[in-house]
């Protein structure tokens, strides 16, 4: 077999706020349970069967801590089984109207059933660890409630990674080596936090390193790892002017059935309204999975050739999406998934994990990173200009640094208060705030959470320990049975 033209990983990040025990529909446990029957159960189910093949180093998949602990949680787990059978009544319920769309519900939503009923009824974390263990994949941690870290005053940076990777250590017995820094943020310094952690590579996007993505690099002289996207490759699935979810055969994500909740209708046209769509035809759709696959692999390959003519040694290129892109917004995504990690190494490509890129020695030079995000603008302008929620980031983080030092044993009273503001510092209201998804939601939840922060450290300063204990146990359930409040008192670079 001749040498490949390069290599490629494919990194997918999966992730969601808590949303246990807050809401319902439309912003909230609906949410979760969506994208886990249509996005994580199917492109986990690609993986375990392109692993039973003998397949190995797939993908780079990061599960943020606080998505991770919803998939596990006893609560979650019954609430999707409700929903996945809720599905399928549906899919009955609309066959008597839509005969072609019930039939292919129903099957899509058996097939979920069986899945989960028979890989994930004791949570994700056993299903997760058996595809690592065996290299199936590579997992990525990340800081526990996917805080936007340029923000972050150090002790509290650091205290957000700490207690992730510890939950990961926790559900899948070791600590990754990698991370999914959330949003992709970077401020200068950041990788030494990341080093005395021991995190040996995240992810950047593209424009951090002017384009030059061919090669991961050290990020100064911290020996950490930027892996960035390669914009080049990732915008041929993601563009919303010309990324293949909004081809005309694929399933329209908008349009709905509304006595079912089904969607009954192709995408036809960009600029087709709705009630002039055509019917869903799910052969059509193969054809078009088919297609934009090999279209896919042929630009992967033309991208390594021409990476390798530039650097004058085989290169590397970074494709890393949403995975919740794959199913729950595009239909036919988890399909499109296994159509391209099936024919890329016939095509000459390499395909390996972000870990198994830096074994190979695809490692440049050492770069000097600018303040940068995957978000709009490539800058900080998402997280840092909502500024009601900037000026709520900030008093919780002083709130919670102004606890007095405690004693050596754990304090469930300052552990509580600590993970209320883990909840609070999410980057996921922001984000909701500056795109106006469920806004009203967002600015409700981070204050929600900061209003228990204050509530609770007033108490504690109070030394009124019966007081803040009374108040804890009215509070919701917490994503997190193990956030210790004493490695906030530990010095932090």
């Amino acid at each position: 077999m001749s040498e490949p033209v390069g290599t490629f990983c494919l990194v997918l990040h999966s992730h969601l706020p808590w949303l246990a025990h807050h809401g319902r529909w439309p912003v909230g446990e609906e949410w979760l349970y969506q994208s886990w029957a249509h996005s994580y159960l199917p492109v986990l189910d690609v993986v375990e069967r392109l692993a039973a093949e003998g397949r190995r180093d797939l993908l780079t998949l990061g599960v943020t801590p606080v998505l991770a602990a919803q998939l596990d949680d006893p609560h979650c787990l019954r609430g999707v089984h409700d929903w996945l059978g809720g599905w399928l009544l549906r899919a009955h319920e609309a066959a008597a109207r839509l005969p072609e769309l019930g039939a292919h519900e129903h099957r899509c939503a058996t097939a979920a059933l069986e899945l989960f009923e028979t890989r994930w009824r004791h949570g994700a974390s056993p299903l997760l660890r058996g595809l690592a263990d065996t290299r199936a994949l590579e997992l990525l941690g990340g800081p526990a409630t996917h805080p936007f870290g340029p923000l972050l005053e150090p002790r509290v940076r650091a205290f957000a990674l700490a207690t992730g990777l510890a939950d990961a250590r926790i559900r899948r017995g070791a600590a990754p080596a990698g991370i999914w820094a959330p949003e992709c943020g970077y401020a200068p310094g950041m990788e030494r936090g990341y080093a005395d952690a021991g995190v040996t590579h995240f992810l950047v996007d593209g424009p951090a390193v002017r384009g030059d993505t061919g090669l991961a690099r050290p990020v100064g002289e911290s020996g950490v790892l930027a892996f960035a996207r390669d914009l080049d490759v990732t915008y041929r699935v993601w563009s919303p002017r010309r990324g293949y979810p909004g081809g005309r055969d694929y399933r329209d994500f908008h349009t709905f059935d509304h006595p079912s909740g089904l969607k009954p209708s192709r995408v036809t046209g960009r600029s087709v309204a709705p009630q002039d769509k055509r019917p869903y035809d799910p052969a059509r759709a193969a054809a078009a999975v088919a297609r934009d696959a090999a279209d896919f692999v042929a630009v992967v390959r033309e991208r390594l050739v021409g990476l390798a003519e530039r650097h004058g040694r085989p290169a590397l290129s970074v494709a890393a999406f949403d995975t919740e892109l794959f199913g729950h917004w595009w239909h036919e995504g988890p399909a499109w998934l296994e159509a391209v990690l099936r024919d890329l190494p016939g095509a000459g490509v390499r395909v390996t994990t972000l870990r198994g890129a830096a074994a190979a020695g695809l490692v440049g030079p050492p770069v000097e990173l600018p303040p940068s995000s995957w978000g709009s603008g490539k800058d900080w302008r998402v997280w840092a200009g909502v500024d009601d929620l900037v000026a709520l980031n900030e008093r919780v983080q002083k709130t919670l640094l102004s606890l007095p030092p405690g004693g050596p044993a754990r304090d469930p009273l300052r552990d509580a208060l600590a993970q209320e503001a883990l909840l609070a510092l999410s980057s996921d209201w922001a984000f909701m705030v500056t795109k106006d998804s469920a806004a009203a939601y967002a600015r409700d939840r981070a204050d929600g959470h900061a209003t228990r922060v204050d509530s609770l450290a007033r108490l504690l300063h109070a030394d009124r320990r019966s007081a803040a204990a009374h108040e804890i146990r009215t509070w919701r359930p917490h994503p997190f049975g193990h956030v210790d409040a004493r490695d906030l008192q530990r010095p932090r670079t």
